[in-house]
């Protein structure tokens, strides 16, 4: 078997997924193209604002893409390619995809409100912060390691540098011309799209080396880029969605498929052939070295290729005020999500062809993994292998700006969020829309629910994070927190559909799988990390304890609801 068979294979299988347990999920969730979406309701031309559904598929694919789907199966194939090929292909389509598409719909038919909303209405006012405590603090790690990260990508990869520049400044000409002189998108996206191009060879050519150019040290650089940086997450934190945020994750888009064109034409043409071992056991050495089991590390390396928590901020925060239609959510929700698979398969098939040492040596950076793999099979095409290694690297680098910038905005939300009074009126399950009459912030707190005052609290919070280092020594918690971010979701999921008498088993069976492989990731590091390093142990624990009471919530009020319909049951049988 070969690489290229193996991706014909998955490419059916994702199709079929996406029309008939996409199309089953559309009628499980009632889609209604004649509903009005919160993006009509709600709009102020700022958060809320009606997309196309091209631009609006490109914005969240961007956002919720990222690095993810290309490190995470890296990581997870020291444990052989095919358990990380079976879980994506299971994951993706029937926890990963239905996640974010759930979220997606659920936040619409709350008038655009994030999940965390949902939570209130179902769990209570105590749920509410208990949730969107636990996401703020994910942010705000998504935020530090992500700037720290690309100001070091900066200094490393001045190439990177200047095309995310460039990047930066087509955003804001790009809205201009759409928006304010009406040209079609498909004219304009003729004009800009080779433009995005375009910035990769400027980059590979003219890199912004400050360094070179201010004779500055690695240390000050990074410093200066951290500083940079915060100030454009924080101005696109606050302007209008349309302005920048949008076309930048739209253009950026083309820039991976461009990617992920490069690589089908480079797979078949060279077929690479399967030299890493299908299975190394249930225990491996990763990438740090260490003896790691399959159970849970497996299902904690793959988040963003099969399930990741993150994704539901991003189709509850962003990407639901910007809906135009009901219709545009299979395609927008679970058509990205399945896309990312599709990604994560890709890398998967970048490394097979690689020898177990020379895989050892290789998937310590996966990102450089990725980019050798794809690079040596487009020989194949004629194409030189440094300057596809160049475009592939500048691809990732670019979206790791768009997760960067996404997360700020998010984060922004839920700051505003965590200090707005009680919102619902009731807990009933009729109530879809049911708010409380006066529960606008008044006084102190709009002052912190502003726009401005909340991002820069996620700003400046991830900064000083950043720049104690912080953010580096919470990282081996991030990803077992992002995953029981995706099993709390599943709760509220599993209690919306109960609420509403509809399949709720279809989110039930994710949730207790996600709720034992976080929860058992999490409890790990704590074990691991208990005499060593006592702030991440600490953090481990606090969002043990912050998981468990919302579950054990969660499930009192399945309990009582079970309880409520069997006695209703009883009294109809009676009569």
């Amino acid at each position: 078997m070969t690489g290229s068979l193996i991706l014909c294979i998955c490419l059916a299988y994702f199709v079929a997924a996406y029309f008939f347990y996409g199309g089953f999920l559309k009628r499980v969730f009632s889609i209604d193209p004649k509903r009005p979406t919160p993006a009509h309701t709600n709009y102020d031309g700022v958060d809320y604002v009606p997309t196309p559904k091209m631009v609006l598929f490109g914005h969240h694919f961007a956002s919720i893409a990222g690095p993810g789907p290309i490190v995470g199966p890296i990581m997870a194939a020291y444990f052989g390619w095919l358990p990380a090929l079976i879980w994506i292909l299971i994951g993706c389509v029937f926890v990963g995809a239905f996640h974010d598409f759930a979220a997606l719909v659920i936040s619409a038919r709350n008038r655009g409100r994030s999940i965390s909303f949902v939570m209130e209405k179902l769990m209570g006012f105590s749920g509410r912060q208990l949730f969107l405590l636990f996401c703020f603090c994910c942010l705000l790690l998504v935020v530090a390691i992500f700037t720290n990260m690309i100001a070091g990508m900066f200094v490393k990869i001045p190439e990177v540098a200047t095309a995310s520049l460039i990047f930066i400044c087509l955003a804001p000409l790009f809205f201009i011309v759409t928006y304010r002189f009406k040209v079609r998108l498909t004219y304009a996206s003729v004009v800009f799209v080779p433009l995005v191009y375009l910035t990769v060879f400027i980059g590979a050519n003219y890199p912004f080396d400050l360094i070179t150019l201010f004779g500055l040290s690695d240390g000050t650089a990074r410093i200066v880029w951290m500083l940079i940086l915060a100030l454009y997450i924080f101005l696109a934190s606050v302007i209008p969605v349309q302005w920048l945020l949008q076309p930048r994750d739209y253009l950026n888009s083309w820039l991976l498929y461009g990617m992920l064109l490069l690589a089908f034409a480079a797979i078949f043409a060279y077929a690479p052939s399967i030299n890493m071992n299908s299975f190394n056991g249930w225990s491996a050495v990763t990438a740090d070295g260490n003896l790691t089991s399959m159970f849970p590390a497996l299902f904690i390396f793959i988040a963003c290729g099969a399930c990741s928590g993150f994704h539901a901020l991003v189709a509850s925060g962003t990407t639901v005020k910007q809906i135009d239609s009901e219709k545009d959510m299979l395609p927008v929700g679970y058509g990205a999500m399945l896309l990312e698979g599709v990604l994560g398969v890709v890398a998967l098939i970048a490394v097979m062809s690689m020898s177990n040492s020379d895989f050892a040596e290789f998937g310590k950076n996966p990102t450089v993994a990725f980019a050798t793999g794809i690079s040596n099979f487009s020989s194949a095409l004629g194409i030189s292998v440094a300057y596809a290694k160049i475009f592939i690297s500048l691809a990732i680098a670019a979206f790791m700006m768009t997760s960067l910038d996404t997360a700020t905005r998010l984060g922004r939300f839920l700051c505003q969020e965590i200090f707005m009074p009680r919102s619902v009126r009731d807990n009933s399950e009729s109530s879809e829309d049911s708010v409380a009459e006066g529960n606008e912030p008044v006084g102190f707190r709009r002052i912190l629910t502003d726009k401005y005052f909340a991002s820069f609290i996620i700003v400046s919070i991830s900064m000083l994070m950043g720049f104690s280092g912080s953010a580096a020594v919470l990282w081996p918690i991030f990803g077992a927190s992002n995953q029981l971010m995706a099993a709390i979701t599943f709760l509220i999921i599993t209690l919306w559909l109960l609420m509403k008498d509809s399949k709720w088993y279809l989110s039930f069976i994710p949730m207790i799988f996600m709720t034992v492989m976080s929860l058992w990731g999490v409890v790990q590091v704590v074990v691991q990390h208990w005499g060593s390093n006592h702030v991440l142990a600490a953090t481990g624990i606090v969002l043990i304890i912050m998981a468990i009471m919302m579950i054990m919530l969660g499930i009192s009020i399945m309990y009582h609801k079970f309880k409520g319909t069997a006695a209703k049951t009883v009294e109809l049988t009676v009569r």
